[in-house]
């Protein structure tokens, strides 16, 4: 399973339930940090083990902490406990033994389906947080008590939770796959390519573009390959494989700094493998991607 997609067993929710008499989880954030507690022993009634270091809270309130969060949203529930995504303000104090952590830094170390829900609930608030007011009128906005959404009381205008499409793709030619280096990644680190959907277009097309734009080659035989939901901030993740088929690799300045066709058996160090772009990369590898099928 992919780390962030909710686990079989989440049931997302919008009413909480009318009393909270047995202790839910808690997905604390304080900007795009979660609180944890690192390592030590802890208060059974209050947190369970995760991972060999990292511990979440599981309590009835944050006031058991001695936490007042400046906004609080109900998730859902997981495995028919109630699960809560909460804000603290940049400058409260945290309780004794528990700390901050960036989300991201717990990629791979906190258990899959609450990492799921951890980022369900970092984009959730950053909803909440800057949609409090209509974007047409500027009247404050209300939660619809059914779903995932808030309206405007006096113009009626809607807002929803937003997504920003991007494409990841492989792109192999015979036994060979095109990976490359942006600026941000870590020394040696190379990945496939990827880009935001721009409006009017087509998946498909966004993969062309992309591809085109970054390392100047055409590609063909584009197939969906799978998604991944990627909070960092507000991603979808939707992966495709497609096969070269002309130019000479020119990469875009600024995007791309280093760009090459490399074998199965000769790589360079890649993504993770709960990440999508390993999950292509393993693909291709294990002789499942640019095969012919009848």
């Amino acid at each position: 399973m992919s780390p962030f997609t909710a686990p079989a067993q989440f049931r997302p929710g919008i009413a909480p339930p009318k009393a909270q008499t047995e202790p839910a989880w808690w997905f604390v954030f304080q900007g795009d940090r979660l609180l944890v507690q690192l390592g030590g022993a802890i208060p059974a009634e209050a947190c369970e083990a995760i991972a060999a270091e990292v511990t979440l809270p599981r309590l009835q309130s944050l006031a058991e902490l001695q936490l007042v969060p400046q906004r609080q949203l109900f998730l859902g529930w997981l495995g028919g406990r109630a699960c809560y995504g909460a804000e603290l303000e940049m400058e409260a104090a945290l309780p004794q033994g528990y700390g901050l952590e960036p989300l991201r830094s717990l990629f791979g170390s906190l258990d899959g389906e609450l990492f799921a829900i951890a980022g369900r609930a970092i984009q959730l608030i950053a909803w909440d947080r800057n949609h409090q007011f209509c974007g047409h009128c500027a009247t404050p906005m209300v939660q619809s008590p059914k779903q995932r959404t808030k309206r405007c009381p006096s113009c009626g205008l809607r807002n929803y939770p937003q997504l920003s499409p991007a494409v990841i793709m492989l792109i192999y030619r015979g036994e060979e796959l095109l990976l490359a280096r942006a600026p941000r990644f870590r020394a040696g680190l190379y990945s496939v390519l990827a880009g935001f959907v721009e409006a009017g277009e087509s998946l498909e097309e966004t993969v062309a573009r992309e591809t085109e734009e970054e390392v100047g080659v055409t590609v063909k035989n584009i197939r969906y390959f799978g998604s991944q939901p990627w909070p960092f901030p507000n991603s979808l993740m939707i992966g495709f494989t497609a096969e070269y088929d002309s130019g000479e690799i020119v990469m875009q300045p600024g995007e791309i700094e280093a760009a090459a066709w490399f074998t199965k058996d000769r790589l360079p160090p890649v993504p993770g493998p709960l990440s999508i772009a390993r999950q292509l990369i393993d693909a291709f590898v294990a002789g499942e991607v640019g095969v012919t099928r009848p």
